[in-house]
Parts: structure tokens; C-alpha cells; sequence
């Protein structure tokens, strides 16, 4: 059997790892996607990265090398390739399987505000004085609204990515570069030492980057939560990792 996964994710490397632990990587074709951006994990299975454009697209990488299952695992906003995902595997009729984790649920003591779109979000930070943005890579449009903003206001802006950002950041925002899993103590020390007073985050679920929001809990400090994209329907759902490989081993055996 021939899988590719779309991975990036902790849990798409997780997926791989208990492949291997379980030694199946051995009997399967697994083929492990990375767009590269920051680090491309070492496995025994093949390992792409830079995306299927350079390969003449996800339909044509499918159907040229005869893939039997595609395993969506990529980060539960990544509504672009999802998308193609399951539109190239309706295309090819192969099956299209979807892993993503819970997204966060709001605790007692918790301040959140939810948004479904950057533009009321960043309008909505306008009062603030110091903001701390872990919501990824952000597109130029948006650092441009931000630059306004901060340029009208004086206020504070500090960025965490764990890639370079892809648009140029303006003076009026710092840019902190770091790779989860990010623990209590060090996200409460940073809020402080940047006198935080509003988190921006989106809705991304897991427990790498789960840390920020008990450090905000715990200081008082708002959250505005961009909430996930609705997303085209996958064939399967699956929220934990032995799910995904069970079914996976299973399908193995034909069972």
C-alpha cells in the first residue's frame, strides 16, 4: 500500500514514529510531505519537502507514482492544501483521510474573544498597548494593518514564528523566533517581560503551544482566538494518533 502524508505537524511526525515503532514502515510505501519551512525530520520512510507545484501538482504527483490513501495531517489551518487534498483525491478516487486534533476549549478564568476573520480581530486590538501575536506565519496585508495601527497608537508588537517571517516586518514590530513545545514557565516569564497585555493566537489545538494560554490565564491577560476554517470534507476523521495508525494497519490487512 502507498501513503502519502501531509505532514508538518508534531502529530503528522508522531504518525510516522509509531509507524515505524510498530515496524510497518517495512511493508507500507510511505511518502512524508513537508513544505520545508523550518525543519525536515529524518525517517526511514521517504521524505519530501518545498510542495507538489515543483512536482506538476498534487493531482499529477498522485496519479504518476500510484498512490493508494493520502493522510491529511497538516496544521488545522492550513485550508489550502486541505482543499487540494480532497479534491485531487475525489478526482483520482483514492481516499482521503483528515487528522486534526481538538481544537481549545475555554477554561474557568480564561479571557477570550473569538474572531473568524483577521480584520475584526485586528481592529479589536486597537486599545491595547503591547501584543504578543502566535497565530504563524502572517501574510503582508495583515503586517501592513498592524504597522498602521502601530503607528497611529505607539503600540507594541512582538511576533513569534518558528520560520522567518515570509513578509518584511516593519521597525514597530519585534520579531522572536522558536519552535514548540513551549512550557509554562518560560511563556509566563515572557508575557511579563513584555509587558503583555493582550495574546493573539489561533485556534491550533494540541499541547506544544497549549502553554501561552494558562500563562495568559494565569496573568489576566485577553486572548483573541482566531477560530479554525471550515474545511471540505475528508472521507474519514480521526483525532488521535493510534487512531490514525490503527486504521492505517487495518487497512493493511484488509480488515
Amino acid at each position: 500500500m502507498k501513503i502519502l502524508i501531509l505532514g508538518g505537524t508534531s502529530d503528522a511526525r508522531k504518525v510516522v514514529a509509531e509507524l515505524e515503532n510498530r515496524d510497518l514502515l517495512k511493508s507500507l510505501q510511505v511518502t512524508y510531505s513537508v513544505a520545508g519551512l523550518v525543519r525536515v525530520p529524518e525517517f526511514s520512510c521517504e521524505v519530501i519537502s518545498g510542495g507538489f507545484t515543483q512536482r506538476g501538482g498534487l493531482t499529477h504527483y498522485l496519479r504518476e507514482l500510484g498512490f493508494d490513501l493520502v493522510i491529511d495531517i497538516t496544521h488545522p489551518f492550513a485550508l489550502q492544501m486541505s482543499t487540494a487534498a480532497v479534491a485531487a483525491c475525489a478526482e483520482l478516487a483514492i481516499p482521503c483521510w483528515r487528522f486534526h486534533r481538538s481544537a481549545w476549549q475555554a477554561q474557568e478564568g480564561d479571557q477570550w474573544q473569538l474572531f473568524d476573520n483577521w480584520d475584526g480581530l485586528i481592529k479589536a486590538t486597537e486599545p491595547y498597548r503591547s501584543i504578543f501575536l502566535t497565530a504563524g506565519q502572517i501574510e503582508k496585508p495583515l503586517v501592513d494593518q498592524f504597522k498602521l495601527q502601530a503607528e497611529l497608537t505607539g503600540q507594541r508588537q512582538i511576533i513569534r514564528t518558528a520560520a522567518p517571517p515570509k513578509a518584511e516586518l516593519p521597525e514597530t514590530m519585534q520579531w522572536l523566533k522558536a519552535i514548540g513545545p513551549f512550557n509554562h514557565a518560560n511563556e509566563k516569564q515572557l508575557l511579563i517581560q513584555y509587558d503583555v497585555d493582550l495574546l493573539v493566537s489561533k485556534n491550533s489545538g494540541g499541547s506544544a503551544t497549549e502553554a501561552k494560554l494558562a500563562a495568559a490565564r494565569e496573568l489576566g491577560v485577553p486572548v483573541f482566538m482566531l477560530e479554525r476554517p471550515q474545511l471540505p470534507a475528508a472521507d474519514c476523521l480521526l483525532d488521535s494518533v493510534n487512531d490514525v495508525v490503527n486504521k492505517i494497519e487495518n487497512k493493511r490487512v484488509g480488515v
